[in-house]
């Protein structure tokens, strides 16, 4: 039985696919799946090291192969059903099809996105969501989106939480003092994980840390880790003007740096105005680090009582509770116990068995369909 997988680039998306396919793949009996993508997907190797096969169509845009390329290859009449985790599914779908849905913000907060992100989903997410057998949501807060826009989708929605990589865990104190003498900063470092854009919120952590760093010139410095969007050349600016007061941005960091930077942190900040899932958040539990996060989307819904939560568009508030991670040792030490103990709950393993089930419930359903279809 194949399931055909679209396979996107490793942005969060792609870490998301590439995790959960490679979980599926190595499932008791597994279904049968073939990656399908326009170009040669980042990180290929290790869905392929699993067994599955990934088959590349050139196309010079990823919106046209979904909506015109891919619905040709369908109709080889080979495939039993489509799974894609991009949010949309062509509208000229031959087989039956599942869909992940991340986030509404196209939607929601259409301003964060470039045109080419709203132009490839918005004409035709609704007809995406009517056309799937079922729909997957990363939250409840992503569902609970969705039942607000699409209320139609409410009989077919399973909400499915994201895995974290066994490699997010805390490092041994020896381990954490290296790390944080290879990054300049002996005494620990704040953190933020993301892409430099309007909807991190960068603006209100830097404001924030500005005015705990002026207060105390031994607060611990902040380090941005995370490639730079759009809308990000005022906040370029301002970050090199802080330089001087110990703000550093690393950029993008591979993978193995990553959990590096995460394991030997004092506190991870992540306040941001919306996300589907937030797993950068799990990331830092994971790693036993302390967190400061977001009180909306699904943030909380992620952190639970193992992170501080405040609303992200408050400064002063954001500088308390991070004040608060740095000064209070007991507190920080029970966040992160607490923060290890809720990670251990998102597993890619969970999340594929969910999944798989899924699926085949839609499978179940072609069938009863197909025995009850009258023409």
């Amino acid at each position: 039985m194949d399931l055909r997988a679209l396979v996107p680039e490793a942005t969060g998306i792609g870490i998301y696919t590439r995790s959960l396919l490679t979980a599926l793949a190595r499932r008791p009996r597994p279904l049968r799946y073939l990656g399908m993508a326009h170009a040669r997907p980042r990180g290929t190797a290790e869905v392929e090291a699993a067994g599955i096969e990934v088959e590349v169509q050139p196309a010079p845009l990823g919106v046209w192969w979904q909506q015109w390329a891919l619905p040709r290859r369908l109709r080889r009449g080979d495939v039993d059903l489509l799974f894609s985790p991009l949010q949309t599914l062509p509208l000229s779908c031959p087989v039956p099809a599942v869909v992940t849905v991340h986030d509404l913000t196209v939607l929601l907060r259409p301003e964060d996105h470039r045109f080419k992100v709203r132009w490839s989903q918005l004409p035709f997410l609704a007809r995406s969501l009517a056309r799937a057998r079922r729909v997957i949501a990363v939250s409840h807060a992503t569902a609970d989106d969705l039942l607000f826009q699409f209320p139609d989708c409410r009989g077919k929605l399973r909400v499915i939480h994201h895995g974290v990589d066994p490699a997010f865990r805390p490092a041994d104190a020896e381990t954490v003092a290296r790390l944080r003498e290879e990054l300049g900063a002996p005494r620990g470092y704040l953190l933020f994980v993301g892409t430099l854009e309007p909807r991190k919120n960068l603006a209100t952590l830097l404001t924030a840390w500005e005015s705990l760093a002026a207060d105390d010139p031994d607060f611990p410095p902040l380090l941005l880790a995370g490639g730079e969007g759009w809308h990000s050349r005022r906040l370029r600016r301002r970050i090199a003007a802080l330089r001087p007061r110990g703000l550093r941005h690393l950029g993008r960091v591979d993978a193995g740096r990553l959990v590096e930077l995460f394991q030997a942190a004092t506190a991870f900040a992540y306040p941001s105005l919306y996300e589907g899932f937030g797993l950068p958040v799990l990331e830092a539990m994971a790693c036993g680090v302390p967190c400061v996060t977001s009180d909306l989307s699904s943030l909380p819904e992620v952190a639970g009582r193992a992170a501080l939560t405040v609303d992200p568009r408050n400064a002063a508030a954001l500088a308390a509770a991070l004040r608060r991670l740095v000064a209070d040792r007991a507190l920080a030490a029970e966040l992160a116990g607490r923060g290890v103990e809720r990670a251990a709950g998102f597993t890619w393993q969970r999340a594929a068995a969910e999944t798989e089930e899924t699926l085949r419930d839609a499978l179940d359903d072609g069938r009863s369909a197909t025995d009850l279809a009258v023409d």
